[in-house]
């Protein structure tokens, strides 16, 4: 699993008219190619009247899925100017779709490219781009007696925490980041002087600075 990587946050969408043509950029988060094709051809429907949907997507770890279609627009002006925009922002797992209402003045192939490149630009303002950064769970098990000076060190140091359990001893669920996961244990051993008894949990993406 990589250790961060940037997408969307959300499915929004953002409009611009361009001589007459109106060109709306959807942008949506996704975890599978058939996630993408789905929410295209959705759109698509939705869109039925429209002269174009134009679409791209890239999805996996090391981009290992990049599709594009023009949709009927001249080859290399549509579908090419949105992968490269999504590529060009470093962007992993996302679907974008400009659909383009004509509004009756030719744009001429360069004109098309900057439009469809704009749209593409609108869809990723909307959606907003946010890194998820992989975080691995430290489950600290402690005797209450130390568990004033770890609450005390979590807060001074920021320490992500997913959840505190109260039995006949403190189980504290820290969420650092998996690249410090090792680091982080050795430092809680040191300051309970290896009272705590660590048991390393499940790898999940959370937000950066969230």
């Amino acid at each position: 699993m990589l250790a961060k990587f940037k997408t969307f946050r959300q499915l929004a969408s953002g409009e611009i008219i361009i001589k007459k043509s109106r060109f709306i950029g959807y942008g949506k988060p996704v975890t599978s190619e058939s996630e993408a094709i789905a929410f295209i051809e959705e759109l698509k429907k939705q869109h039925w009247n429209a002269n174009h949907n134009c679409s791209a997507y890239v999805i996996g770890e090391r981009d290992e899925i990049q599709k594009q279609s023009d949709d009927g627009e001249p080859s290399g002006t549509a579908g090419k100017p949105i992968l490269e925009v999504i590529k060009h922002h470093g962007l992993k797992n996302v679907v974008i779709v400009v659909t383009r209402y004509f509004g009756g003045i030719m744009l001429g192939a360069g004109g098309l490219i900057r439009a469809y490149t704009d749209g593409a630009v609108t869809a990723i303002e909307a959606a907003e781009t946010i890194t998820n950064v992989l975080h691995r769970e430290v489950i600290v098990d402690v005797d209450y007696t130390w568990y004033g000076k770890l609450e005390n060190e979590f807060h001074a140091r920021n320490v992500r925490i997913g959840g505190t359990d109260f039995t006949d001893r403190v189980i504290i669920t820290c969420l650092p980041e998996a690249a410090d996961a090792e680091r982080f244990s050795n430092w809680i051993t040191d300051l309970t002087q290896g009272q705590a008894k660590l048991t390393i949990g499940e790898d999940n993406y959370y937000i950066e600075g969230e």
